[in-house]
């Protein structure tokens, strides 16, 4: 299969790997024509993933003709993906197989990336599915063994897709709860940064447990007012992402909490990532949901307190801990 993928970050580069090992015909398309002669000529993305071996049988471009291919996969930031759709439209062939990575809500609109693929690509009417699950970039172009969800509405091509993806050491699963799926990776983005300020503070492996438990049932409750099925956030998208990106130290959202706690300033943080943290606009859109679609959301409201009103990390915890008690 001819497949571009779109994004040369480290999640779009290690996807392009991973189809280019498996034998697809992928062409990876970047805007920076350094990183995209280095990946062509040293097998090696030097900016994002220095260090690390692509497969030979990689390209790079920044031709956006690329986009013509038949699967496109998308690795666009949610924040930029729909000024970079509309831009590039005209590229996609009608009907394309389009499989979103990104994760995150979009701050203007509160949708979701199955959301602003549908506005933005209207006359292309393209066949969505979301790619997501506990998935560090490196670790898959390891090889380590990884386990994924991909959703799609529609049953046949979920389960085409995930014979695309899928390989000795990436497993992918299928469903059709899109909405579930992809409210879980950006829902799980919020308590990544909670649970990083937690460890930041130093509270302990106690309050780490806790948070994760709590975060779950609170991404369940939104996930399930915006039409999402409650189980999906017992599988991959939901308690799996959850578990990895509250623990793990490769995740950029627990990073920016971790910081948060030991007392850094955001804009410090955000300014030394390199990379994107999709959970602190990500924090901004979901605490807008909740409150407009009526949900209790205590840890999403301390998030955006720490990120967006200057609140300190140990008043919002006091705050936190001083709920009225409920029955679980």
């Amino acid at each position: 299969m001819q497949v571009c993928v779109a994004g040369g970050g480290s999640w779009g580069t290690a996807l392009a790997h991973l189809l280019a090992v498996k034998g697809h015909g992928v062409t990876l398309w970047l805007r920076d024509a350094a990183v995209a002669q280095a990946i062509n000529r040293r097998h090696e993305n030097p900016r994002y993933l220095p260090g690390r071996a692509l497969s030979p049988r990689l390209a790079a471009s920044t031709d956006p003709q690329a986009l013509a291919a038949g699967l496109v996969v998308l690795a666009v930031p949610t924040q930029q993906l729909r000024a970079w759709l509309t831009e590039r439209v005209d590229f996609f062939r009608p009907g394309v197989m389009l499989v979103n990575a990104a994760k995150g809500l979009e701050l203007e609109t509160l949708s979701t990336c199955s959301g602003i693929a549908a506005s933005a690509l209207t006359r292309v009417r393209p066949r969505y599915a979301v790619l997501s699950g506990p998935s560090f970039a490196a670790e898959v172009l390891e090889g380590l063994p990884t386990a994924v969800v991909l959703a799609s509405r529609h049953r046949a091509l979920g389960q085409r897709l995930r014979e695309v993806f899928a390989g000795p050491t990436f497993r992918c699963y299928s469903s059709t709860d899109v909405t579930g799926v992809e409210m879980g990776g950006a829902l799980k983005n919020v308590m990544a940064i909670a649970a990083g300020i937690c460890d930041g503070l130093g509270l302990g492996h106690n309050s780490r447990a806790a948070l994760i438990t709590r975060g779950l049932a609170e991404m369940c409750r939104l996930g399930v007012a915006r039409g999402a099925r409650a189980r999906t956030f017992m599988g991959l998208s939901g308690l799996g992402d959850l578990t990895l990106t509250c623990t793990g130290d490769l995740s950029r959202n627990r990073q920016v909490g971790l910081r948060l706690g030991r007392g850094e300033a955001l804009e410090s943080i955000t300014a030394s990532l390199g990379m994107v943290a999709e959970g602190v606009k990500t924090t901004a859109a979901v605490h807008a949901l909740a409150r407009q679609l009526g949900v209790d959301a205590p840890l999403t409201a301390a998030v955006y307190a720490i990120l967006y009103e200057g609140r300190q990390p140990a008043a919002v915890l006091r705050d936190l801990m001083g709920r009225d008690l409920r029955e679980e």
